[in-house]
């Protein structure tokens, strides 16, 4: 069995664009996970979302595997973007979208 730093890994060096949130991308549990959601389906950018709530070990180690201390947690391309707040700002201002057409996700 891998650990949960290894599976956190793997998520988001094989998917383009990965969120961990709260919830499903059909059903957000929480309101910072359903705007961020709102925000790629928006941007028409497929993504893998993740529930954290799924696991203790997840919802911990995905706080670890970044050291930043909330989710949701958007990767582009393996890269960790930001939460929903940084989300929403780089989406007000054009920033998110240029870098998922700069990554070639978009």
């Amino acid at each position: 069995m891998t650990d949960i730093n290894t599976q956190i890994d793997n998520e988001v060096k094989s998917n383009d664009v990965v969120l961990f949130m709260k919830g499903t991308p059909d059903m957000p549990m929480c309101g910072f996970s359903g705007r961020s959601v709102q925000i790629l389906q928006h941007l028409g950018v497929p993504f893998k979302g993740i529930n954290v709530l799924d696991s203790a070990e997840l919802r911990q180690g995905i706080k670890d595997y970044t050291n930043w201390p909330t989710v949701p947690q958007l990767y582009v391309k393996g890269e960790f973007v930001g939460g929903s707040d940084i989300m929403m700002e780089m989406f007000q201002s054009g920033e998110l979208k240029q870098l998922m057409s700069d990554k070639g996700v978009a």
